[in-house]
């Protein structure tokens, strides 16, 4: 059976709109074009609120977005948690953008919690990791990340860097306790399930464009999403495709090719 073409836009940011605070070429270009689309955000990242990614994208000189339409691994943890277990107690190891989503629906508790949650950014110490560890080990406390991603993408004085993600920051407490992780952000389904709720649509109407191919076009290929692979963040133009990976519907190199190439065969789904 025939696909429906796509008439909706999913997009990764960091690494496909930009690097750190620095706006990638076509980006702004793109982001213009999207008035008309149905379009939403979607990131591992869990350290910014949607309201700060959205302030993000302002200070870059971007386009701001609708904050509704950002969907973090941060807010996908708390819902699922919040299913899984509602009223829970949790301890957090990373930025603030992870509490504030789990604030929300959940209770912070170092001594009694249900669950101790790992994200990305500041705050692995020896005190947070024995604090972790303890509570897997002596009270049964599930240990979630936010997301699998071992290294990210960065920017630091002007220099892009790779900087430790979810995968590799919770490695820790999974080694010390023997303990396998949940992991909840891409490729999981739910990042993209909340946003295909947002958009209205079903995922073989909805196309993901992200620039990683083992969390933005894995997961969105086990849902039958339409996929495009941009080659802006670490996985690189001219790097051969990883064995065993399902390939993408576009593999492009930049933004300006991703929007001459939806131009040509998805006329009228850009503005």
């Amino acid at each position: 059976m025939k696909r429906p073409r796509p008439r909706a836009l999913l997009l990764d940011m960091d690494g496909l709109l930009f690097h750190g605070d620095r706006p990638l070429p076509g980006a702004r270009r793109l982001l213009d074009r999207l008035k008309s689309t149905p379009h939403a955000f979607v990131t591992n990242n869990p350290i910014r609120t949607p309201e700060q990614v959205a302030d993000a994208f302002a200070s870059m000189t971007l386009p701001r977005p609708e904050p509704e339409r950002i969907i973090t691994s941060a807010l996908a943890t708390a819902r699922w948690l919040s299913h899984v277990r509602p009223g829970f107690r949790y301890f957090a190891v990373g930025a603030g953008g992870l509490d504030a989503a789990l604030r929300s629906v959940g209770t912070p508790d170092a001594e009694r919690a249900d669950v101790v949650v790992v994200g990305e950014g500041p705050g692995l110490d020896f005190e947070q990791l024995t604090v972790g560890i303890n509570l897997i080990l002596s009270r049964g406390a599930r240990l979630v990340a936010t997301n699998p991603d071992t290294a990210v993408d960065g920017m630091r004085d002007g220099r892009h860097l790779v900087l430790p993600g979810g995968g590799a920051l919770v490695a820790p407490f999974a080694a010390a306790t023997g303990v396998t992780p949940t992991f909840v952000g891409k490729p999981e389904p739910l990042l993209f399930e909340m946003s295909l709720e947002i958009l209205g649509c079903t995922a073989a109407e909805c196309m993901m464009v992200g620039d990683r191919p083992d969390t933005d076009i894995a997961g969105a290929e086990r849902l039958g999403m339409w996929t495009a692979l941009v080659r802006t963040g670490q996985f690189a133009p001219g790097r051969p495709w990883v064995e065993g990976m399902p390939p993408p519907d576009y593999d492009l190199n930049n933004l300006d090719d991703l929007i001459d190439a939806l131009d040509r065969d998805v006329p009228g789904l850009l503005a």
